[in-house]
């Protein structure tokens, strides 16, 4: 019995190194809703993701850091942010699921909200009728622990309980980061940060 299992183990270790070696696509699946998520070209999406985890130079971006300033990297998944001073950190982020849920371009920060519920929106509830109109702050709320509103409607950067959201499509439009890192951005983030999504 045991060398069968070690021959059926062997064959799987052979089976999953020769598909990466052939460049098989990738799967990550969701074990609550049993969706799949394809990458196609792994080589190239992990390429994109180590190099989006460095330090960028602000400076191609904005014209100044006047109250700041916050770029999120669509494709690489991370929100890059500089204090007035040109102090840099940077944190992995939720970014939406569909290409048709993004929006790029300005923004800024509108509100600071310490205690954020969350309603979803017209277009949510149209796709998931059986979500909740209203859902007050706490540890079931979507929006985690902070929220920074932004001057496009309905559009929000904003913590999540649900740590596995982060480093993937997962959101309806909005940017998502750990509850610890919105706590952090949240303290540093004043009205009137430049925001640019990419």
């Amino acid at each position: 019995m045991k060398d069968e299992a070690q021959k059926a183990l062997g064959r799987r270790a052979f089976l999953a190194g020769t598909a990466a070696m052939i460049g098989a696509p990738a799967l990550a699946q969701d074990i609550n809703t049993g969706t799949t998520e394809i990458e196609r070209n792994v080589t190239d999406a992990v390429r994109r993701n180590i190099s989006s985890f460095r330090t960028l130079d602000w400076r191609p971006y904005f014209n100044n850091l006047n109250k700041g300033a916050i770029l999120v990297d669509i494709s690489s998944r991370a929100l890059h942010f500089w204090q007035e001073s040109g102090q840099y950190y940077l944190y992995p982020s939720s970014v939406p699921l569909t290409e048709d849920l993004t929006r790029r371009g300005r923004t800024s920060v509108t509100l600071k909200d310490p205690s954020p519920d969350w309603r979803p929106t017209p277009s949510m509830k149209k796709r998931n009728p059986d979500w909740p109109d209203y859902v007050a702050p706490g540890p079931d709320n979507p929006l985690g622990t902070r929220a920074l509103h932004l001057s496009w409607t309905y559009y929000r950067i904003h913590g999540t309980h649900d740590t596995r959201k982060i480093g993937r499509r997962s959101s309806n439009g909005c940017i998502g980061l750990y509850n610890e890192h919105i706590e952090q951005l949240y303290d540093m983030a004043r009205v009137g940060t430049q925001v640019l999504l990419i």
